[in-house]
């Protein structure tokens, strides 16, 4: 095993990171540091969240800062707030050392007067989300023309957010002689296009292999009906006692309500999404960090890049439309040599995405099945014994108090004593659990559907006879593109994004083969719709309208509607002889039935037969 002084790394960066607890390269560090100190040494380096990359990246940019000079020589571009944050302050650890270097994370949600004081002021390194660094740019305060070295971070998921003519913009803004460096969890095809676009002569390092999963993660799930997720949720969290994780949901609303239920039930939860503020997200980030917070409940976009340690858990609460989301997802977990579990709480409709993803990843799930209350009591009950036998009495301090305890207690049996004890520390759940209701696991979709239709429930599915409704305070739209035209989850959110100029929150996304729906909120839905309405994909005209409204999403025959009457329209143009002979049958219907026009003249002209013409 190399050591950080054989990579090439200089003795001030060296005693800041061993300092930091830094004793041996990891392997992506050992990778790319020696590589990276060179120049023209383009590079894609693909390794999972928590294997390094930002020491990986970091140490050779801060080696190869001028500190004499203040102009801004290096870049690095992330996603989130939280990462951007993230990035800054790792980087000024490993720069502990240096004299004169200044790094500055600039990002939206926080005061753009204040960073640009900071960077009027000369910084080295800019570590930026692409909106807020564009703003600074167009403004002049952001100098790029001596920037060597740029860094797109989490480079999939800036794809996915829909940041591609951001990123675009930006590396137009900054030396074609450049290094570039790409870090990705995962190789997509868009990864590709960008390094094929933007990237020379680079080098591809692979740490694990492409697309998988962190090697020491369990994948389990647990199939359950789609009304029963929360308690199956609960379960769950009940069995670990000393569970530190992250729930994953789908929508900020969902988020929100999931986070709101597990606190009233006296869970020590926090929620982190978009709508919050960023004080509010620091304060939730800081309590999660400092383990005051054991449950956090959050959306993709908002956990993206976090980078805490000691995460037992990451328990998705619904599987997301796209592998990449679930890669990062799991990825929290099982860093640094540790061992993590991740949770998937699914209903029947969602077993197919279980399927995709041991493919995609090399890994198998495991079917599980939830815990009974017998056995998450008794967990319970030995985390009440080991919290009472662990706890440190402070003879000292409890003395005066002894006599007035003992006087209490002087008539009660000792095992009276240590029953009230337990009973006060692990009453609730044996409350909870006397009386707890029954969770089945579906076996098949047709019986899923049958019991939800017995106890009352609508049935949400996209199959023939039924179909999903909206989230509550989500408007459903349809899309007149689909799989067939390489509308996929991540090109959905660039598309919208792109048309919208900014981040768009999207709900649920349903994929068909010619067209899909998406779900916005309801006070979005129109500025989508006008957003879309008329633009183009790949050569063809979209439309974008409501659901419900336009009759769309009453099950697959209104739902084909729309295609087949495009093909219908195509073949009829193909056809010239067709449409005069529809012209025939109807002046023989005119001729045939005169009262038809009402006393009027019979109009054989073009506007006359678009009028009159049957219709079918």
């Amino acid at each position: 095993m190399k050591t950080f002084e054989e990579l090439g790394v200089s003795a001030p960066v060296r005693k800041a990171i061993e300092e930091l607890g830094f004793e041996h390269p990891m392997p992506v560090q050992e990778e790319v540091i020696p590589y990276l100190l060179g120049n023209g040494n383009d590079v894609i380096a693909l390794a999972q969240t928590g294997t390094g990359k930002t020491a990986a990246f970091g140490i050779p940019l801060l080696q190869k800062i001028d500190s004499a000079n203040k102009s801004t020589q290096a870049l690095i571009l992330s996603p989130t707030r939280e990462l951007c944050l993230q990035i800054a302050d790792d980087m000024n650890d490993f720069a502990k050392y240096i004299d004169g270097i200044h790094i500055v994370a600039v990002y939206g949600g926080a005061s753009i007067e204040a960073q640009i004081r900071t960077l009027r002021h000369g910084v080295q390194v800019i570590v930026a989300t692409p909106g807020r660094l564009i703003d600074l740019m167009k403004r002049g305060v952001a100098q790029l023309d001596s920037v060597n070295n740029v860094v797109l971070d989490e480079a999939d998921e800036m794809l996915n957010m829909g940041f591609q003519d951001s990123i675009e913009e930006i590396l137009a803004g900054v030396p074609a002689d450049r290094n570039t460096l790409l870090f990705s969890a995962t190789m997509s095809k868009d990864i590709e296009k960008v390094a094929k676009g933007y990237l020379h002569d680079y080098k591809e390092i692979v740490v694990g292999s492409r697309n998988e999963g962190a090697e020491n993660v369990n994948h389990i799930y647990y199939m359950v009906h789609s009304k029963d997720k929360y308690l199956a949720l609960k379960r769950v969290v009940d069995y670990y006692p000393r569970i530190y994780g992250i729930i994953f949901c789908r929508t900020k609303v969902e988020t929100q309500e999931i986070a709101d239920k597990l606190i009233k039930d006296g869970y020590n939860a926090e929620s982190l999404h978009g709508d919050l503020s960023q004080q509010q997200r620091d304060l939730t980030m800081q309590k999660f960090r400092q383990h005051t917070v054991q449950l956090l409940v959050a959306t993709d976009v908002a956990a993206r890049g976090l980078d805490v340690d000691d995460l037992t858990h990451v328990i998705n609460y619904g599987l997301p439309d796209d592998i990449e989301s679930y890669t990062h997802r799991s990825g929290r977990t099982g860093r640094a040599g540790k061992k993590g579990t991740s949770i998937s709480i699914i209903n029947m409709r969602e077993k197919f995405k279980v399927k995709n993803i041991e493919r995609e990843i090399g890994k198998d799930f495991v079917d599980g099945t939830l815990p009974t209350p017998q056995e998450i009591c008794t967990k319970q009950l030995y985390k009440t014994m080991d919290d009472i036998m662990k706890t440190d009495v402070d003879e000292e301090l409890i003395a005066p108090y002894m006599p007035v305890v003992d006087r209490q207690f002087e008539y009660i049996d000792k095992e009276d004593i240590i029953k009230k004890m337990v009973t006060i520390t692990f009453g609730r759940f044996l409350n909870y659990y006397k009386n707890a209701p029954e969770i089945e696991k579906p076996t098949t979709a047709k019986r899923e559907r049958k019991d939800r239709r017995a106890s009352g429930t609508r049935v949400t599915s996209n199959r023939r006879g039924g179909r999903r409704e909206p989230e509550q305070g989500y408007s459903r739209l349809f899309i007149n593109l689909g799989k067939a035209d390489g509308f996929y989850p991540g090109e959905v959110m660039q598309f919208i994004n792109r048309h919208m100029h900014g981040r768009q929150d999207v709900g649920h996304i349903d994929l068909l083969s010619k067209f899909s729906y998406i779900e916005v909120p309801e006070a979005d839905a129109a500025k989508v719709m006008k957003a879309l309405n008329g633009t183009t994909y790949k050569g063809r005209e979209v439309r974008c309208n409501d659901a419900d409204e336009s009759g769309h999403g009453a099950g697959n025959r209104r739902l084909a509607k729309e295609p087949r009457q495009r093909r219908r329209e195509e073949t009829s143009r193909h056809r010239p002889g067709r449409q005069e002979a529809e012209k025939d049958d109807w002046r023989s219907l005119i001729k045939g039935n005169p009262m038809k026009l009402k006393g009027e003249e019979p109009d054989f002209s073009e506007e006359g037969w678009a009028r009159r013409r049957p219709k079918k």
